[in-house]
């Protein structure tokens, strides 16, 4: 299962987000049922942001965000209001 989850972030405001960001993957890292995760800036749209992480399934993401909300929270401003959780349904690259 992926999960990303976007934000709007004002370029003064993007090293304080990249620090927030990393603490809030640290924290998801933790829990179970996660695979990987990771921190993406947008080429084309440098304010646009993405977090992004793999998991077992929706229940270990979904219990994993009550457990990062507290690291979550300062940036739930800039988060876009859109789903965030996606189920595989063709997956394709190394190791298959």
């Amino acid at each position: 299962m992926l999960a990303v989850i976007r934000y709007t972030v004002p370029e003064a405001q993007s090293q304080e987000f990249l620090k927030q960001g990393q603490a809030i993957i640290d924290t998801l890292a933790a829990q179970p049922g996660y695979v990987r995760g990771r921190l993406a800036r947008s080429v084309d749209e440098p304010n646009l942001w993405a977090l992004v992480s793999e998991w077992e399934g929706a229940g270990f993401y979904r219990r994993a965000l009550s457990a990062a909300r507290m690291e979550m929270y300062p940036l739930m401003i800039l988060m876009l209001n859109e789903p965030s959780a996606f189920e595989d349904v063709y997956v394709s690259g190394q190791g298959e």
